[in-house]
């Protein structure tokens, strides 16, 4: 080297920021959702099943914003748990369809409310405003970026 130093300035980043944040708020669900025997793209999972009646993985995994890999490792995980089942499509036999079994049901309604705490627990933080100008920059930053983990 010739004596320069670059100076990056991890601390100005906005990534550094996103990512320490996004990481606390993860970390603590994922210690919630453990005792339910859940992670938390597996609870996310439950729920665009259960909630938005998402059949398909390709559809599942865009809802849930992660790649169709993630989603079919955590599709397999579910499935083993005996939380999920999967089956060739009525429709398209190529396709496979996901739907929610009774004990998935019941573990993601036992699970929602940690999840909700912790929800709590982040949005008491900011008013309500700064919690919409937050999303609003947070969805801004990501646009046009494509989706997955």
């Amino acid at each position: 080297m010739d004596g320069q130093r670059l100076k990056y300035g991890l601390h100005d980043s906005i990534g550094f920021h996103a990512t320490f944040a996004a990481r606390l708020v993860e970390r603590r669900v994922e210690d919630a959702l453990r005792k339910f025997g859940l992670t938390r793209v597996g609870f996310c999972i439950l729920l665009a099943v259960a909630e938005e009646g998402l059949k398909n993985p390709s559809d599942i995994a865009a809802f849930v914003g992660i790649d169709r890999t993630a989603t079919s490792r955590a599709l397999r995980a579910l499935e083993a748990e005996g939380l999920i089942s999967r089956a060739i499509g009525q429709e398209d036999r190529r396709m496979t369809e996901v739907s929610m079994t009774d004990a998935g049901y019941d573990r993601m309604i036992q699970a929602v409310p940690v999840c909700s705490e912790n929800m709590d627990h982040f949005n008491a933080k900011l008013t309500i405003s700064e919690r919409a100008e937050l999303k609003r920059l947070l969805t801004k930053l990501s646009s046009g970026e494509g989706t997955g983990e």
